[in-house]
């Protein structure tokens, strides 16, 4: 018995490892290795999109150095600094205009000295800074376009309406790098300067910025191109940012409904990571009050300091919920799985250990003395199987030898013993014969009562089928109203019917081995209306029959019913809104031969080339949910089997019309 256990240890230890060991293991390597995949997908796209941003703000910077140029080269330029100008005033109109067109918020031109020569509009107050290093570039020829950071006092030279703008309040934010400032008051520029000649050819240089602080104009347009329509799956959000060294200064990020969170402040890990450092922050982050997958990258001024930040990043939330949600799925389909399958291991090694327990108690039986014991096993599924019949037959032979050693034991009654062996063994052949023969005859027997009930339960059935005509006929209109009842009473007889007929078969297999008729195809046409009448009570679709089909076929009426059944439900399913079905039959010749056309067509959607070329393809279907894709493949198969052939022509918005042509009956 120990050793049976054994063995019934190791036998379920090999059907349950695999499901209880292997694939919990297996399986959690794989939901690593795919978490951290779909991290890195997530990244990557983060990444892609800074990479938007980025390209888009130095786009700018290239397009506003390019303008600046090309105002410098023009020729209302060169004529508005002309001495013979008529006004001074030309030069500013000049001025303000482009500055207008450009959308700087300043423009103006200075000399060699970085004194003003001329100005979009007066200066508010004192002379703007001269030692920028884009205006001493373009004082020696350079053109050059960079991110500036002006203070409070820089604005103010140009317009106090600037130094308002540029005026953001600090908002407190967790995991911001504590400060005792209340508001920033910088601005951050994009600053373009480019050679310009003054009026007596002088160099001088040409200067424009526009101040982005609450430039909401800019910071939405890169939200939309990083963040288009449909680019993030729903209850995501994309968001984009410019910092003024760690302070949002311009951003669609939201503190709540309607209010921007122009303000608040970065968190520290990643001001150390982007600005004092200089590396690209690609990460989750906590941006103003939740997780966003983020990426920052430092924007640096013309003097190669690093001055604020670029950002974009989108709501990480849903994607932790999609993420869950996957992992909990695949936990409850191991859970389900392992429930289903564990029961059919232990049973699949129950029959294992059946035989095995059976062999071992019939070897104790036999060495206790009783040969006669056996396993009992009679039919070998499996090689076990076949060991308990092999050991069996051993034991047979085992208590045969036995039976003749105590017989030559006993030599006064060899002989008799052994005639009687022969006796019995001639009485069981004989046996054998006569249950084979009576087990022949009651075959035979069963077959002749078989046929004969099927065809005395034929009878009943006709004068059912019959009575209920009559019932019909004798209630007139009234059968109506008890339509339900009589279909019902029909296709159950029906279905007597059909198993009479399968008992026939089976009773006398040679005379229903399939039998084809001749048949008018308009009879058969009739004959399948009322099987779709439904649909049609259902559909606004008027029929159309153009009967001029002379000659008949030879096919199987149930076969050819379902052939046309299934092109009529076809048509009506292309004919959603209404439309026409036209069944028409008439006489045409095919390649020498005789025979007819039926034509089933339709006025609906249509098909395109595409799905014309797969029409007849199986499990190819344009019904979705609804269809196996079967129907057409079977419909050829079965006019191919008459040597018929089926065609079609289609065109997409004006119908389809499937053409059945057949072989006229000899």
């Amino acid at each position: 018995m120990s050793a049976a256990r054994s063995v019934r240890v190791r036998l379920l230890a090999i059907a349950l490892l695999p499901t209880l060991v292997l694939l919990p293991l297996l399986l959690g390597v794989t939901i690593l290795r795919w978490n951290s995949k779909f991290d890195a997908a997530l990244i990557s796209k983060v990444n892609g999109d800074l990479t938007i941003a980025h390209q888009y703000l130095e786009r700018l910077l290239e397009n506003t150095g390019e303008r600046m140029a090309a105002l410098s080269g023009s020729a209302r330029y060169r004529d508005a600094v002309e001495p013979q100008a008529r006004t001074p005033a030309v030069l500013r109109d000049l001025l303000e205009e482009q500055r207008q067109a450009l959308g700087f918020d300043f423009l103006y031109l200075v000399d060699e000295q970085g004194r003003i020569a001329a100005t979009a509009r007066d200066m508010a107050s004192g002379v703007p800074r001269a030692d920028w290093p884009i205006i001493q570039g373009a004082l020696e020829g350079r053109p050059s376009t960079a991110i500036d950071i002006f203070e409070s006092a820089d604005l103010a030279v140009f317009s106090p309406a600037l130094v308002e703008r540029a005026r953001v309040e600090l908002v407190p934010t967790p995991n911001a790098v504590p400060t005792d400032r209340d508001e920033e008051t910088r601005g951050m520029v994009i600053h373009s300067a480019g050679p310009a000649r003054l009026a007596d050819g002088r160099q001088g240089a040409l200067v424009g910025g526009l101040l982005l602080n609450q430039n909401l104009e800019f910071i939405d347009t890169i939200n939309d191109l990083v963040y288009r329509e449909a680019s993030l799956p729903e209850g995501s959000q994309g968001t984009a940012t410019l910092f003024v060294d760690d302070v949002r200064v311009s951003t669609n990020v939201r503190l709540f409904e309607g209010r921007r969170a122009l303000g608040t402040r970065v968190s520290a890990i990643v001001r150390a990571a982007v600005l004092d450092k200089g590396r690209t922050w690609l990460d989750s982050a906590f941006v103003v009050n939740d997780w966003y997958i983020s990426a920052y990258e430092p924007v640096t001024d013309s003097y190669g300091n690093r001055v604020g930040m670029l950002y974009v990043g989108f709501l990480e939330a849903p994607f932790t919920q999609a993420k869950h949600e996957t992992l909990i799925t695949i936990l409850l389909a191991f859970l389900a799985i392992t429930a289903v399958s564990v029961p059919v291991f232990l049973r699949w090694a129950g029959s294992v250990f059946l035989p095995l327990e059976r062999m071992t108690g019939t070897i104790a039986r036999v060495e206790s003395g009783d040969l006669g014991a056996r396993t009992g096993v009679r039919q070998a599924r499996d090689e076990i199987g076949r060991v308990a019949i092999h050991l069996d037959n051993l034991l047979d032979q085992l208590q045969a030898r036995d039976a003749k050693l105590r017989a030559w034991n006993d030599e006064l009654n060899i002989r008799v013993e052994e005639r009687t062996r022969e006796l019995e063994l001639a009485n069981r052949q004989l046996e054998a014969t006569t249950r084979q023969l009576i087990m022949s005859e009651k075959l035979a027997a069963i077959g002749e009562i078989t046929a004969g009930v099927a065809h005395e339960i034929n009878n009943p059935i006709a004068v059912m089928q019959g009575n209920l005509e009559v019932i019909r006929a004798v209630m007139g209109d009234k059968a109506r109203e008890a339509g339900t009842e009589f279909r019902l009473l029909d296709e159950q007889i029906h279905r007597i019917s059909q198993i009479v007929t399968r008992l026939l078969q089976f009773a006398k297999p040679e005379e229903y081995a399939g039998y084809v008729e001749r048949h008018a195809p308009d009879d058969v046409i009739t004959d399948c209306l009322p099987l779709v009448q439904h649909l049609l009570n259902r559909s606004r679709v008027s029929v159309e029959r153009r009967q001029q089909a002379q000659r008949m076929v030879l096919m199987n009426r149930t076969e050819l019913q379902q052939v046309l059944v299934n092109l009529i439900v076809n048509a009506l399913h292309a004919m959603p809104d209404g439309g026409r079905l036209t069944l028409a039959t008439r006489d045409t010749e095919m390649e020498g031969r005789s025979g007819l056309t039926i034509t089933v067509a339709d006025t609906g959607i249509g098909m395109s080339a595409e799905t014309l070329r797969k029409a007849f393809d199986p499990f190819f279907t344009t019904k979705r949910r609804e269809g196996t894709g079967l129907g057409l493949s079977i419909t050829r198969k079965l006019i191919d089997r008459q040597g018929g052939k089926i065609m079609v022509e289609s065109e997409p918005g004006k119908g389809t019309a499937f053409m059945i042509w057949l072989p006229e009956a000899d």
